[in-house]
């Protein structure tokens, strides 16, 4: 199978797990950035230091790299949700939960077929209700994932780079992961 068909093949399993958009990724685009990195360290999502999977334990930025230059491409898969307005936070949860629902989906898929791959989410874990952070190891290491932004991508650069929209208009709100395949 050509890599071509093979990505269309994953293109097709994401549209049937749920998430609304899936384009190919090209994994030398992507771009680990020290400014996204101390985002994180503001802890503006309150995880900074919470959890194996966001900085400073998620790995330091050349750790990061190092993992993800093992793979030469992937694919990008985003849930797109609409809102009321641009408070509706309930509407930005509701995404939000969708859209971690069909990353552990297609993760579940994805996984026997590619056991090496490297799954990136959007947002902190969610897989366990608290995090043994820093006190015991991960409950799941092979299951748990970071995000993209504790990885230090921007992840507008990165669709950008990939012919991926991120902003669909006004009262819209787009959450995007990846996986990283060979």
């Amino acid at each position: 199978m050509t890599k071509n068909e093979e990505f269309e093949r994953l293109k097709k399993m994401a549209e049937e797990t749920g998430f609304t958009h899936a384009a190919f990724l090209d994994v030398s685009t992507i771009q680990l950035m020290p400014e996204v990195r101390q985002m994180c360290a503001s802890n503006s999502c309150h995880m900074y230091d919470k959890s194996w999977n966001c900085p400073p334990a998620c790995g330091s930025l050349e750790e990061c790299e190092k993992k993800i230059r093992r793979y030469q491409w992937g694919i990008l898969v985003q849930t797109v949700g609409e809102l009321e307005d641009s408070l509706d936070g309930e509407g930005m949860m509701e995404a939000e939960s969708a859209h971690k629902k069909h990353f552990v989906e297609l993760e579940k898929l994805l996984r026997p077929v590619y056991p090496e791959m490297l799954a990136i989410g959007a947002g902190a874990c969610t897989k366990c209700v608290s995090c043994t952070y820093p006190d015991e190891p991960c409950r799941f290491p092979g299951q748990s994932f970071a995000s993209m932004e504790a990885y230090g991508m921007l992840v507008t650069q990165v669709c950008q780079d990939n012919q991926l929209p991120y902003y669909y208009g006004p009262c819209t709100i787009a959450y995007t992961s990846c996986f990283l395949i060979a």
